[in-house]
């Protein structure tokens, strides 16, 4: 298990079990997980999802997939001492709809 730290201060846990899930779920992500800990430490944005989830946006010109990608992390923060990834994914694009909470 890894933790890093989110924009907000709070630890978030990247275990085993869920970077495996994330593979299985999107299998470009399989051997990405120093990208998912950067995306959170380092997001270009971050947007709010639906359930109160925060989303990681940061781009990458070179993906597994293909090039100009942007990786979304998608985390839950639980109180001021806990957070968990939930899954990760590329998109050729991002919601931009959705409401942006961080932007440097």
């Amino acid at each position: 298990m890894e933790i890093v730290f989110s924009k907000n201060g709070i630890p978030i846990r990247l275990t085993d079990e869920r970077l495996q899930h994330v593979a299985q779920t999107h299998p470009e992500m399989k051997g990405q997980s120093q990208r998912i800990l950067d995306t959170i430490k380092r997001p270009d944005m971050i947007l709010l999802g639906d359930f109160g989830e925060l989303i990681a946006i940061r781009s990458f010109e070179k993906s597994p997939v293909s090039d100009n990608k942007f990786l979304h992390v998608v985390y839950k923060e639980v109180g001021n001492e806990d957070g968990f990834l939930i899954t990760a994914y590329y998109s050729r694009k991002y919601n931009r709809r959705r409401i942006v909470l961080w932007k440097p």
